[in-house]
């Protein structure tokens, strides 16, 4: 893997692992040397400064010493380096996957029309050839490891090509169309060719460029549902159907549900009347001439007249198994099985290292066991993602690598609704045994999901709301990522604070970012500032929350994060245990038995203001730790100009005791690292 460029405050952390050194005197430290209000005595707590100035400036670092054995000043550099400030040598702190959503459709479009139902003509779309060297270069020094390349695969559209015909306007949703209509299993999207023609070579010349900077690459199995128009056009003698028995609601034979005797009705929005767009309600011959039968829809729904909120546009495979009754038959093996088992073998041999998996939990586990095990035969280091809202262990069971922690996402937005409060989140979280906490995927953002600088909407439920502002990131983003070694989502312009604002068709105001309409990112275009990639049109408060995002996932690959131990510390800093802990703090550690040394989280959910107080860390913890004798405390990650240089010293004693002094901003996370 290649090095990471690394701001000042995690290059200290990761030079001065054992923290006798720290660069110049620093401003903004946190009461230190003790006060009456928080009843914390001055002799416990000594201030330490290293020697050394701070040249203000961005640093680069490997992945530094762990051994407590070397350091070096915050601003210096480890390992050779040219002098754009990347480094190259050094491995990665741990095995950790950080996974970046990049919307191809999205991620390069500098095209600033965002017209309302706007064509590709007018609002521009993403390439392949966009993501190029400089592109994977910052996505390299972000800190990413994974590449999930969203909505690659050949959708239903209204965007024709020569020999591609655009789709039925009944039978899609927005003029670009959905990601999860998946039209040929086989092809990807000619809407991301320079060369339209050529577009699986552009495909995989991209991968290659993911490849040659050390980036795994993932794309999209949609296994549960494909578009009603599906027709592969590279393989299309593999299509789904063909041979089925359309007279039977369920054969296991069969790749579709059919609702035979019926006659196919759809109803779209009201409100999406793009222009120049007829909708007539005669549909194409797989889905209501005479001699075809309608298909259950992608959402379950039996009927041949779904309903606007259905997932009318989509159709459901059938894996062997009656959703309506719960029966399955799995032998022989069914169809589906074999033809989706070809398409993952496919992909892995145009070099594709995972998928993300969506509505995982709609597919069998039987299935699911048999198609990872058939993938990581040919390749044991596939990568599986499971988005998924039920049966979470079994899907693990069947092996994938990761699921969907939803749960733990909505309990944060309910605190930010007033809905809920830190003991929830405390209670969710903890409820993830040590057996099965690294392989639940954190996220604030995704593509389903309102975007965290959307609005907060108090009335409804956790997917109604954002979280009101990109500020929100400062709090939620450690509390979040830093709770275990699992794997990290980070939603394309989530480190600019992308907020998911204005009607862009078919997609409506709703907070997020649409996956049907052509369109473009008006913080992540600033900071492609036209493709040079260099943050050259975004504002200073933009700026700063990716170099917060950089800092931050470095630090999610510490060698205490990455650790096998999680300690929830709400039952111990709170008003009920001492009267010096505010209300409002949130606050756990990370770290490795016996290593002697520990990451401390302390988020402030005060709401409207900051808040000062004692952490203490209780004595069991520091037995686990392997915490003894005098003990060191330095804040590590905060928002810019916040990363204090200077180390607390006490003794462990004391650190049970009377704690270490904190004083946390509004809406803000610090981390500290103790040892």
């Amino acid at each position: 893997m290649m090095s990471r460029r690394l701001s000042r405050g995690i290059l200290s952390l990761l030079a001065c692992s054992s923290f006798a050194c720290t660069g110049g005197g620093g401003e903004g430290s946190e009461g230190e040397t003790g006060s009456e209000a928080t009843g914390v005595p001055t002799s416990t707590i000594t201030n330490i400064t290293a020697d050394g100035t701070s040249t203000g400036g961005d640093a680069s670092s490997g992945p530094g010493d762990t051994d407590g054995t070397t350091g070096t000043g915050a601003d210096e550099t480890m390992g050779s380096s040219d002098e754009t400030g990347d480094t190259t040598g050094g491995e990665p702190l741990g095995e950790r996957p950080i996974i970046y959503q990049l919307v191809v459709r999205h991620f390069g479009n500098t095209n600033q029309t965002r017209a309302t139902d706007g064509t590709i003509e007018q609002n521009g779309v993403g390439k392949f050839a966009d993501i190029d060297e400089a592109a994977i270069g910052e996505l390299v020094g972000l800190g990413v490891t994974h590449v999930w390349l969203t909505g690659v695969l050949r959708q239903a559209t209204l965007t024709a090509y020569p020999g591609l015909p655009a789709d039925d306007p009944d039978i899609v949703k927005g003029r670009a169309g959905s990601f999860y209509a998946v039209r040929d299993y086989y092809d990807v999207s000619p809407d991301y060719a320079v060369d339209p023609d050529m577009r699986l070579e552009e495909f995989d010349d991209l991968v290659d460029r993911l490849h040659a900077a050390g980036l795994v690459v993932l794309i999209d199995l949609v296994p549960n549902h494909v578009a009603r128009s599906y027709g592969s056009v590279v393989q299309p003698a593999t299509d789904f159907g063909a041979g089925d028995d359309q007279s039977a609601f369920f054969d296991p034979d069969n790749n579709f549900f059919y609702l035979a005797g019926q006659s196919l009705a759809l109803t779209k929005p009201p409100g999406w009347n793009p222009p120049g767009v007829v909708f007539d309600g005669v549909f194409g011959p797989e889905d209501g001439t005479p001699g075809a039968t309608p298909k259950v829809t992608g959402n379950n729904q039996a009927t041949a007249t779904p309903s606007e909120t259905d997932w009318y546009e989509t159709i459901k495979l059938n894996w062997g198994l009656d959703f309506t009754t719960g029966s399955s038959s799995y032998n022989p093996r069914p169809d589906t099985w074999t033809k989706m088992d070809a398409i993952l073998a496919y992909w892995q041999g145009r070099g594709v290292d995972g998928f993300r998996c969506d509505f995982a939990h709609f597919v069998p586990g039987e299935a699911w066991a048999w198609l990872i095990d058939q993938a990581r035969t040919r390749d044991p280091e596939t990568f599986f993602l499971a988005e998924a809202y039920d049966d979470l262990d079994g899907l693990l069971g069947a092996g994938f690598d990761a699921v969907y922690h939803d749960a733990g996402y909505d309990a944060l937005k309910r605190i930010y609704q007033g809905a809920g409060s830190q003991a929830d989140y405390a209670d969710t979280m903890f409820g993830l045994g040590d057996d099965v906490r690294d392989r639940y995927l954190q996220y604030l953002e995704n593509h389903d999901e309102r975007r965290v600088a959307s609005p907060i909407d108090a009335m409804g439920g956790p997917d109604d709301s954002g979280f009101g502002s990109m500020e929100a990131g400062y709090q939620l983003a450690p509390v979040s990522f830093l709770f275990s070694a699992g794997p990290i989502l980070l939603y394309n312009g989530q480190e600019v604070g992308e907020p998911g604002a204005g009607v862009e068709g078919f997609g409506q105001e709703d907070g997020r970012t649409t996956i049907f309409d052509y369109w473009s990112l008006p913080a992540l275009s600033a900071w492609v500032n036209g493709g040079a990639f260099d943050g050259g049109g975004s504002s200073p408060a933009q700026l700063e929350l990716r170099a917060f995002y950089v800092d931050l996932l470095a630090l999610g690959r510490d060698p205490s994060v990455v650790g096998s131990a999680y300690w929830g510390l709400e039952y111990f800093n709170n008003p009920g245990m001492f009267g010096d802990v505010p209300d409002g703090f949130y606050t756990f550690a990370r770290f490795e038995p016996g290593s002697g040394r520990a990451v401390v989280v302390v988020a402030n959910f005060t709401p409207g203001s900051g808040a000062a107080g004692a952490v203490r860390l209780p004595e069991d913890l520091l037995a686990s730790i392997g915490l003894e004798g005098p003990v060191s405390v330095r804040r590590v990650l905060g928002r810019e100009g916040e990363v204090d240089e200077r180390v607390t010293t006490l003794d462990s004693d004391a650190l049970s005791s009377a704690g270490f002094l904190v004083e946390v901003p509004d809406q803000t996370t610090h981390v500290y690292v103790v040892q």
